[in-house]
């Protein structure tokens, strides 16, 4: 009978092992197909080395781009979803719930708080994606809201930073629209109040954070070729029968027809931001 080397401790036979890359390491970019390291993207403001196309950015990796060094003091962690309809799809919304906060590590899509961005005060909320697509339930309406609330009362400058391609969040029904109009009533009374709201669109803002918060800034900046609309494209080209033009609901085409003002790529982004605070005094 054959015996294996001594020096053969994973029993292969002499032969070597073929060794994988790690799932993950890699990553395709969605513009020009280029295969890109995933952590070179990363440390690139998660934006392509090859063509700069500007990729999805968690909330997290959001607030350390955009504020100074452990400025951000988040605000209303303990304001948690709940299933107030008992909704249930293809699973009930209380498990989605916790499945999207495994996945993520936020509590629901949105994180509000205070901090700096080089070294100008500041009350920033984010929404993000990864969270059943950023969709904007009662706890999203609700810390935006609060957040506002105290832009307003300690006079600070105002950032929302939209990524949110659900709009309403239907698990939710009217609890969810109401949220549109809520957090538009804070913002005319932060308006009315003095207060600048800078709002930045990134890809994608969809829905009813188009066409409420979103769509009011003050100052309104956009990523390059973030989708911005209600409805999406397909929706759209459907209902008017007609043929869009190529770039419809991209950031550059509302920058075109004036509801942008202001596209900014992600590495100025952050001295955009704190630039217009200096300009308008906040």
């Amino acid at each position: 009978m054959s015996r294996l080397p001594e020096s053969d401790p994973d029993n292969s036979g002499g032969k070597r092992q073929k060794r994988g890359v790690p799932e993950g390491l890699w990553i395709q970019c969605d513009a020009c197909k280029a295969t890109v390291y995933r952590k070179q993207m990363q440390q690139n403001l998660y934006c392509c080395p090859e063509c700069n196309h500007h990729f999805y950015v968690p909330a997290k990796a959001r607030i350390a781009q955009l504020l100074d060094e452990e400025s951000f003091e988040e605000w209303f962690t303990n304001i948690l979803p709940v299933d107030p309809l008992g909704f249930a799809d293809k699973k009930p919304y209380r498990e989605r719930l916790k499945e999207e906060q495994k996945k993520t590590g936020l509590t629901d899509a949105c994180v509000v708080g205070k901090g700096y961005m080089r070294g100008r005060p500041l009350v920033l909320g984010l929404t993000d994606s990864a969270f059943i697509m950023g969709s904007m339930g009662s706890v999203v309406g609700e810390k935006l809201t609060r957040a506002i609330e105290q832009a307003t009362e300690f006079k600070l400058p105002l950032v929302i930073v939209s990524g949110s391609g659900g709009g309403a969040r239907m698990h939710e029904g009217i609890l969810s629209l109401m949220q549109m109009g809520k957090v538009s009533a804070a913002l005319g009374r932060f308006h009315d109040a003095g207060g600048l709201f800078i709002s930045v669109l990134t890809n994608p803002t969809m829905g009813g954070v188009a066409a409420s918060f979103a769509s009011l800034g003050d100052l309104t900046l956009a990523e390059p070729k973030a989708l911005v609309g209600f409805a999406g494209p397909r929706v759209v080209a459907a209902t008017v029968k007609q043929k869009l033009p190529d770039d419809f609901q991209t950031s550059e085409f509302l920058l075109k027809m004036g509801f942008v003002d202001r596209i900014v790529d992600r590495q100025h982004l952050r001295t955009e931001i704190a630039r217009i605070i200096d300009y308008c005094g906040a």
